[in-house]
């Protein structure tokens, strides 16, 4: 397609340049200003880099109670600009106990609880000396901010919407069958299988072991 073609040998020849809408390229010393803006638009917001999560050490059994300390202290203390949130992360269990099922709010990091700040002398001062708080997680006196994975993780743990089940038994230990065909016989768990919630029983029918499998509110421990 290109044997028609004639190279120019004019070495003065410089084509004017076309552009679209007959609109010329801006000016090297304004392009910044008229590109800035548009780039501002396309270019994702990230959150502030001193808003980070911090995890704080308390007394076991005092979470909620240090907790509602924190927060009474970011109002009496004007910090609500550098501490944002204080959260006792959770997550829903499902348990038997005697035959009866019931559903329990678990904490996820037993003596632990998270908060959302600006780490700074003064935040610093403010969660360290609430009571209750014996101190950061972190080398020494320089409290560790949590990673973007690991708040990740633990937010969607703590809004999974199916309950755990809380397993009470493990592999040779004795159950109760608590429901179905086999309720009220006794077997022996051979195996579990967390991801699907299920346990498998060796139960003693017609005078030979049978492997029934079961869900684990199905079973009870003996």
């Amino acid at each position: 397609m290109f044997d028609d073609f004639e190279e120019r040998e004019d070495a003065d020849y410089d084509p004017e340049p076309v552009y679209l809408d007959d609109r010329r390229a801006p000016a090297a010393d304004t392009a910044d200003e008229e590109i800035g803006p548009i780039l501002d638009e396309l270019v994702p917001k990230k959150g502030d880099p001193e808003k980070q999560w911090y995890v704080v050490h308390c007394y076991s059994g005092q979470e909620n109670k240090v907790r509602h300390a924190i927060e009474q202290r970011i109002e009496t203390m004007g910090m609500r600009d550098k501490i944002f949130d204080v959260i006792v992360p959770t997550e829903e269990e499902i348990e038997v106990k005697e035959g009866k099922r019931r559903t329990v709010e678990r904490r996820v990091f037993p003596g632990y609880i998270l908060v959302e700040m600006k780490m700074d002398e003064d935040s610093w001062y403010v969660v360290r000396n609430t009571p209750g708080v014996t101190g950061f997680v972190g080398m020494g006196n320089d409290p560790t901010p949590l990673r973007q994975e690991e708040v990740k993780q633990i937010m969607d743990r703590m809004s999974d919407e199916a309950p755990k089940v809380k397993v009470t038994f493990k592999v040779g230990q004795k159950v109760r069958i608590i429901d179905g065909p086999f309720n009220d016989f006794i077997g022996t768990v051979a195996a579990l299988d967390a991801d699907k919630s299920k346990v498998r029983v060796m139960v003693n029918f017609f005078g030979r072991d049978t492997p029934v499998e079961l869900d684990f509110l199905e079973v009870e421990k003996v």
